[in-house]
């Protein structure tokens, strides 16, 4: 004999009814719905089916289905739905303040003999100050969490200096040159290099296979280094390469020849750059008869980025593009360097990827306003 029956009303049949048919609850609350419609004596038919029944019809537990109807007889629909309310209260160990602390102490220098700060040293740490009398790295976890602290991080960046008329000047001036609508007359080209290391494998790599990535030994061979010269027009989605064993004024001096060959037709070609001690006119006059010199020169309008503002090239992020999908990783000379780099470069102009560059003035006064000497009006 079952201790507790399940009579449900009209009304309650049919909220449950149309809760099931939705499929757009919580699934352990659609089968509870089903639990109780299943359990519902005013609907029953010839022989009712017991708790052991619809347990094994519904793949859970007869201690569930019990539990249910429990809940039901005792507390109501609702809480057999959605469970009975927590009643317990539980006291906090982190108040407002203690968190204030841990979150300060997790943005500060970790102690002595420690890299950074872990959950279990800030946990440590806030009972060594007596901020609390005892506290679980998981308690940290979630102030860290809440607060969206991730102290065991750090991120390399190039910090710009601070309240710098200059730095500001160059980078608007930048931002100015990246508003110039697309035109084959004046292109806007973004030039960068980076150098790459020439890397032999000391034993061939075990090939991938089902359940087991490729093995690659800790040990390799350095062959050298080599430089890869990018130039990248971001409105037309184009770019060239050039792979040179060096990167000095006179190996620069070629590639800018290279670019005014490839836009040969157009009238004068703005080029953006890094202020690297190569990329100067005197490169020019170093390499070539000063006549040429002088007519590559007339050619280019030269826009320098500023200094430690590199990240406002646009040839970085094709530069970074490149190295995550086709050089990062061990390649022994400069001619496959120089394949795999035209492959990609093909396959990249085929797909016309451009750049959708939304930094703008109006944004570099607002999040870079520290930048931005004050001025006493």
């Amino acid at each position: 004999m079952e201790k507790y029956s399940v009579t449900l009303s009209a009304e309650e049949a049919e909220q449950l009814q149309a809760l099931v048919a939705k499929g757009t609850h919580a699934a352990a609350k659609v089968v509870n719905a089903l639990i109780l419609l299943n359990c519902d004596e005013s609907q029953a038919r010839g022989r009712r089916r017991s708790s052991q029944e619809i347990a094994e019809v519904l793949q859970v537990s007869p201690r569930k289905i019990d539990r249910i109807k429990r809940c039901f007889v005792e507390d109501g629909l609702d809480a057999a739905l959605n469970g009975r309310p927590v009643q317990r209260e539980y006291a906090h160990k982190i108040d407002g303040e203690v968190e204030a602390h841990l979150v300060a102490l997790s943005c500060s220098a970790p102690p002595s003999g420690h890299a950074r700060w872990s959950l279990r040293l800030l946990a440590d740490q806030a009972v060594e100050l007596e901020l609390v009398e005892a506290v679980s790295h998981e308690t940290v976890r979630r102030v860290l969490k809440k607060n969206e602290l991730k102290p065991w991080r750090k991120v390399g960046w190039v910090i710009a200096p601070e309240a710098s008329a200059e730095f500001v000047a160059s980078m608007e001036r930048v931002l100015d040159v990246y508003k110039r609508p697309l035109d084959a007359r004046r292109p806007v080209v973004c030039m960068d290099e980076t150098p790459r290391q020439l890397i032999g494998q000391t034993r061939e790599p075990i090939p991938a296979a089902p359940g087991q990535p490729e093995r690659e030994d800790y040990e390799y061979r350095r062959l050298g280094t080599c430089n890869v010269f990018m130039a990248c027009e971001p409105l037309a989605g184009t770019r060239m390469t050039q792979v040179t064993e060096r990167r000095t004024k006179r190996d620069w001096a070629l590639f800018v020849e290279s670019i005014a060959a490839r836009y040969c037709e157009a009238e004068r070609i703005t080029l953006v750059m890094d202020n690297l001690n190569t990329h100067t006119p005197a490169a020019l006059y170093e390499t070539f008869p000063p006549a040429k010199a002088k007519a590559l020169w007339d050619r280019f309008e030269f826009v320098h980025t500023p200094k430690h503002g590199s990240w406002l090239n646009m040839a970085e992020i094709e530069i970074n593009v490149m190295v995550r999908q086709c050089l990062r990783r061990r390649i022994a000379d400069i001619e496959t360097v120089r394949r795999e780099v035209a492959a990609w470069q093909a396959h990249r102009d085929q797909l016309k990827a451009t750049i959708d560059w939304q930094f703008t003035t109006d944004t570099a006064r607002v999040k870079l306003k520290r930048l931005y000497p004050s001025i006493e009006v």
